[in-house]
């Protein structure tokens, strides 16, 4: 199986370009919402199947106004219904985005290990006789094995 590689990089302006553009989307969806893994699990989730039972309802009561309370808030869940169609293209977007991002982080990682892995094998091999052999045992500190603790024994 072949090594996937890339060849990367970018200039200031680029970095730049991108901080900027990253901070007005941060400042543009400051509103979005954080909430820990646990209380995100406690929430009612909307699946697909669900998504369509909810919008066949609010069609319906939309339709039906003169049975829907004041206080059920309709127009807000219809502006809420609008905001979920309206972010759904652009999350899209940014997870494959992000998507992009992690396996070209992956691919970068795996073409710098590679080439460390041949250049400390040509360490081990020609730095013998190039005072090296120092610099060599740090750099293979990597690749030693913690002994093993003996697990306590039961009383």
């Amino acid at each position: 199986m072949s090594q996937a590689t890339v060849s990367l990089s970018f200039t200031d302006a680029q970095a730049s370009a991108i901080d900027a553009a990253l901070n007005e989307l941060e400042a543009q969806f400051a509103a979005l919402v954080a909430m820990p893994a646990g209380e995100r699990r406690r929430l009612m989730k909307m699946g697909d199947k669900s998504e369509a039972f909810c919008r066949q309802t609010l069609s319906l009561l939309d339709q039906n106004r003169q049975l829907v309370p004041q206080s059920m808030g309709l127009a807000g869940v219809q502006q809420s219904l609008d905001a979920l169609d309206w972010m759904r293209p652009r999350m899209q977007r940014l997870i494959r985005l992000g998507e992009r991002l992690s396996n070209t982080d992956t691919v970068v990682g795996s073409t710098i290990m590679q080439a460390s892995l041949q250049g400390y094998a040509l360490l081990k091999v020609a730095g013998r006789n190039q005072g090296l052999e120092g610099l060599r045992e740090t750099l293979g500190a990597r690749f030693s094995r913690r002994p093993k603790v003996p697990e306590a024994k039961a009383a």
